[in-house]
């Protein structure tokens, strides 16, 4: 896996059941075989993003308004995209756009992935380097954008932490490293009946399908540090260097929050971003895609120019010069087994998505993206307030980002069950040695397979 740099960012399942699932799609099947007639294409575009789904309806609207080409958009619930995946590539009618999660997801969709190296969109790239492809070289993925995620905070409740006698810290820019965030987070709770709020932290969504931001999105902070220190882009031979941390970081998150760690097995994202949007806590954890959430709550108090970014913090040395996470996951790709009418319609929408002003500015305006490696974003600002402090930090030479290398995680099943251990970890049941144990001999097991 590449790992991401910032010149990259400013240019812009069990394997067995896999294997039958496509093995009965293909069956009695050529490439000829897709979504629309031999005559005219039509594009079934599989989205991967839920709170996203209705911008992207407003989009094909628009795309079909212009061209007559039917664009149909179905969006998997949080936490199903690779079993709805399965399930749509078996019908008659299969998506002719899909989402593939980085080099690990290439592993298991490339006989499913059409070649798009001489697509125009993808010769766009600003840094081609961005693609995904396979070790020849090939591409069967283009990113649809570059995100960040960190903690996000109300910045009207902590400015009124900051004024309170014997407060820890008197504005954000004193919170960096791990040590200061535990010790405003702990005085901020302790307080919380004074600030108005019901946790500093929102609730720690541990719902299976819900718990993504705890098993892959902060589970990258260990596995990166380790792959920093060993010189290495993946590695089956994962000690979880920085389990501790991991630990320290969760557990300051479950112990002042809204809840009750017991209760986190039974909330979901939506909870979470309620609780923040409506003044419950002060700070949540999530990306910039999180403005559209937030800002939709019936009742919601966070007002754009207060909704900020900071870096999250788990207590390894230097950190303190970390800035937010940056990277991509979210890569696109055309079913090869469509047909090659609705192959050529999917590429010309897509030529149309990432090249085109109009559409570029839907993007970013509807807030499906932030930003994008592709020319037609270079001039466009984004429209959400956490999308403007992910290009501030993508800008900052004085911190390093921490890159998404959750791209290199074994399979969605290996993710689905750490989610299930931290939630047994949660609620009293297991121990930490065991959501550790867990992780690494997976691992080991699934990289080794």
């Amino acid at each position: 896996m590449r790992p991401i740099t910032r010149r990259s960012m400013l240019g812009g399942s069990a394997a067995v059941a896999l294997a039958a699932t496509l093995a009965a799609c293909s069956n009695g099947s050529d490439s000829s075989s897709g979504s629309g007639d031999s005559g005219t294409g039509s594009v079934y575009f599989l989205n991967f993003k839920p709170e996203a789904e209705d911008a992207f309806k407003t989009i094909a609207s628009t795309y079909t308004e212009k061209t007559g080409v039917q664009v149909k958009v179905v969006t998997a619930a949080s936490g199903t995209y690779e079993q709805t995946l399965q399930t749509e590539v078996a019908k008659s009618n299969p998506p002719t756009i899909f989402n593939i999660n980085g080099p690990v997801g290439l592993a298991t969709w490339q006989d499913y992935a059409l070649d798009i190296s001489d697509a125009d969109f993808v010769k766009d790239l600003t840094d081609p380097s961005m693609a995904l492809t396979d070790d020849s070289g090939t591409v069967y993925g283009s990113p649809l954008a570059t995100e960040g995620y960190g903690l996000i905070y109300n910045g009207e409740i902590m400015d009124a932490y900051f004024a309170m006698d014997g407060a820890k810290a008197s504005s954000i820019d004193e919170i960096k490293g791990f040590d200061k965030l535990k010790e405003v987070v702990e005085d901020m709770q302790s307080k919380k009946d004074d600030l108005g709020i019901d946790g500093v932290f929102a609730s720690t969504s541990l719902t299976p399908g819900e718990d993504w931001r705890w098993q892959t999105h902060l589970a990258n902070y260990p596995i990166y540090y380790e792959f920093k220190d060993k010189e290495v882009t993946d590695t089956p031979d994962l000690e979880l260097t920085y389990s501790d941390n991991y630990q320290q970081i969760f557990d300051l998150y479950l112990n002042n929050s809204t809840i009750a760690p017991s209760e986190a097995s039974a909330k979901t994202v939506s909870d979470s971003m309620a609780e923040f949007a409506l003044g419950k806590a002060a700070m949540v954890q999530n990306g910039n895609w999180a403005w559209s959430q937030i800002s939709e709550v019936d009742g919601n108090v966070v007002k754009e120019d207060q909704i900020h970014f900071m870096p999250i913090y788990i207590g390894v040395d230097g950190e303190e010069d970390s800035g937010i996470a940056l990277g991509t996951e979210n890569y696109l790709s055309i079913n090869s087994q469509a047909s090659e009418a609705d192959q050529q319609a999917s590429i010309d929408f897509l030529n149309w998505l990432f090249m085109d002003a109009e559409a570029a500015k839907l993007l970013t305006d509807n807030s499906v993206v932030s930003m994008a490696p592709y020319s037609a974003f270079a001039e466009l600002a984004p429209a959400d307030p956490l999308g403007a402090e992910v290009v501030e930090y993508m800008n900052n030479e004085d911190l390093y980002p921490i890159n998404w290398v959750f791209q290199t995680f074994p399979s969605q099943d290996f993710k689905d069950q750490v989610g299930q251990h931290l939630s047994q970890y949660a609620s009293g049941a297991e121990e930490w040695d065991d959501v550790k144990t867990y992780f690494v001999e997976e691992w080991h097991a699934e990289k080794s397979a």
